[in-house]
């Protein structure tokens, strides 16, 4: 069960960050799924040790928790377009 929580939340995830980066029209579910969940083990290696809350990825369902992960996967966005366009947007 823990494994389609954190298959819809990863996507809502991914979904709310490329809202935010204005890359909606580009991706599809599936690579909401992959950005959010990516982008949680992103934010869970780089922010997680500076303010000590853990990530969707570590069975940590919180506010904080869905912050963290959301700055992942918007991180992870905007290194795909520095690398894509050259400019992060």
């Amino acid at each position: 069960m823990n494994f389609i929580i954190w298959i819809v939340v990863g996507g809502l995830i991914g979904w709310v960050a490329s809202m935010i980066m204005k890359t909606d029209a580009q991706q599809g579910i599936f690579l909401n799924i992959v950005v959010g969940i990516v982008g949680a083990l992103l934010g869970g290696w780089l922010i997680s040790p500076l303010v000590g809350v853990p990530t969707i990825n570590q069975d940590a369902f919180s506010i904080g928790a869905l912050v963290v992960s959301l700055i992942g996967a918007v991180i992870l966005l905007a290194i795909v377009n520095l690398f894509r366009r050259g400019k992060v947007r």
